[in-house]
């Protein structure tokens, strides 16, 4: 073999055993899981936003917007439930640059993923204790999922991980929703596939374990667009591919039809500005069909302290830097537009 091994990482029954969640945060995560789940299975009416940084880099900077985005839910509580993004690992297109605080605790050091666990851990614990939040977070790696099982509300399945048999049976045993992007290429039947996988009961080995899943009635669709072979960027977040979603799901024996649009990525070519027309063509489309209107439950908007992104050193405070986000003033307008609209 060609790769060295620096030492063996902690077993994520240590890390939990040396960082313990009280009674009451466990109780608070169970109650966010109960109203998430509500939300997919049309028992409650609530909108979901999914929504806070592209990664989340630095702790200070990410817990002072989540304690922005608790009172932002206080105020929009009748229709809108908010999860905050704390995505602790950054999938890369080429597998070069910031792999996110699991590698890099500190942006600008050297990768240490010891450290990078228990900080991600301590993140996500935070935020539940201070905001009584439990987070969003990406499954880039499902071995390390343990490690924030007992804190996560919802999982994201990326673009590039969507066909990959591990993520798959892993969703399959997970409790809380997952949803699974479109592939980079824009193939719905990939994105259908992997939901139906999720969905049902699988055997399979997980970290050095034979483990066997009931299957996860809440995985569905995240439409994040797509890009072609020139590498150009197009949506999928209209209501032709609403309603052609629909129709897809109507074929297929599924468990809670769902879709989740992320407003950026291809949808926006990266132009973070336009998540706010996004946004608001999507609510257009769902007054406009029943169908769009049952089977979208949310959106996923990135968004952070301050417009745009910067590069790693620049050190501007709430500043992303990986894909560029809303800043504060703006997202907060288009959550309380959202929540006006709906």
């Amino acid at each position: 073999m060609s790769m060295n091994i620096i030492r063996e990482l902690p077993h994520p029954s240590e890390i939990k055993a040396a960082h313990p969640l009280s009674q009451q945060l466990i109780d608070r995560k169970a109650a966010n899981d109960d109203e998430v789940r509500r939300i997919f299975t049309g028992e409650s009416d609530k909108f979901l936003l999914i929504i806070g940084p592209c990664s989340a880099d630095s702790e200070e900077p990410v817990l002072d917007y989540i304690t922005r985005l608790r009172e932002l839910q206080e105020k929009v509580k009748d229709k809108i439930f908010i999860i905050p993004r704390i995505y602790t690992g950054k999938p890369r297109t080429t597998g070069d640059g910031y792999k996110g605080m699991l590698h890099q605790p500190d942006p600008t050091g050297i990768p240490d993923l010891k450290s990078g666990i228990i900080a991600v851990r301590n993140l996500h614990m935070r935020a539940l204790e201070e905001t009584g939040f439990s987070a969003a977070d990406e499954m880039l790696y499902p071995e390390n999922y343990s490690y924030l099982d007992d804190l996560l509300s919802y999982i994201a399945i990326g673009a590039r991980s969507v066909e990959n048999q591990q993520h798959r049976l892993v969703s399959s045993g997970v409790s809380i929703p997952v949803g699974m992007k479109n592939p980079t290429g824009g193939d719905l039947s990939v994105m259908m596939n992997s939901i139906t996988a999720a969905q049902h009961r699988h055997a399979f080995i997980y970290r050095g374990c034979e483990v066997k899943s009931d299957g996860n009635p809440f995985a569905h669709a995240i439409l994040r667009g797509y890009v072609n072979d020139r590498g150009q960027s197009f949506p999928n977040y209209h209501f032709e591919d609403l309603y052609r979603l629909a129709q897809v799901y109507a074929e297929k024996d599924l468990k809670n039809p769902a879709v989740i649009v992320d407003t950026n990525h291809s949808n926006s070519g990266k132009q973070f500005l336009e998540q706010i027309r996004i946004a608001k063509e999507i609510l257009h489309s769902m007054r406009h069909s029943e169908d769009i209107k049952n089977l979208v439950k949310g959106l996923m908007i990135e968004s952070y302290i301050e417009d745009g992104s910067q590069k790693i050193g620049e050190n501007i405070y709430g500043k992303s830097i990986t894909d560029p986000c809303l800043g504060w003033e703006k997202s907060e307008r288009l959550v309380l537009d959202i929540a006006d609209q709906l």
